[in-house]
């Protein structure tokens, strides 16, 4: 019983890790990667459809990405779904292809964004230590249920704190890596 939920707690920090590199793929570096537009969506004959759907996303060179758009109709949404996006992007079309130049960082904006992936960081340790408290408290329960002895709570408690520092410190070393990106010139 407590393996269980030891295991799910072991699930659940990890989705925890993999949310929080899914937030921070989408802080813009200098560099162009297609996954900078997967949080776009246009309009798609009145549906809210994802950018990597409408079109394929291919990097040109090191500051351009291209949108090659399947159905040539819909050009003119996806540039205006990429303009009102909050990234800050300024598409030109050529034929069916949609050239997304990106422009070079600041270095204000790039302070900027060491906050939002700090914050990001802290956003992915509270959720790792949630699913700690959810565990610690799942465990308890099994004890006041008289189904494991305080010892077990113990071990237990142990066991699943050594998750959460493993977990902690792997969120510590993605957001290391991704404020030397940030800061790279």
């Amino acid at each position: 019983m407590i393996e269980d939920i030891q295991k799910d707690a072991k699930e659940r920090m990890g989705k925890c890790v993999e949310a929080m590199k899914g937030q921070m793929s989408k802080v813009r570096t200098g560099r162009a990667h297609p996954s900078l537009l997967n949080s776009i969506h246009v309009s798609y004959y009145g549906t809210m459809t994802p950018l990597n759907q409408v079109g394929n996303v291919v990097v040109e060179d090191s500051r351009t990405l291209a949108v090659n758009v399947f159905d040539r109709s819909m050009i003119q949404a996806v540039e205006k779904a990429i303009m009102s996006s909050d990234l800050g992007l300024n598409p030109m079309s050529a034929g069916a292809t949609i050239r997304i130049p990106l422009p070079p960082l600041t270095e204000e904006r790039r302070r900027d964004l060491v906050k939002v992936v700090r914050a990001e960081a802290e956003n992915g340790r509270i959720a790792v230590r949630n699913v700690r408290r959810d565990a610690n408290s799942d465990v308890k329960g099994l004890e006041k249920a008289k189904e494991c002895t305080e010892d077990d709570v113990r071990r237990s408690e142990d066991e699943v704190q050594k998750l959460t520092d493993a977990h902690i410190k792997q969120i510590d070393e993605i957001l290391a890596a991704k404020e030397a990106e940030l800061m790279e010139v």
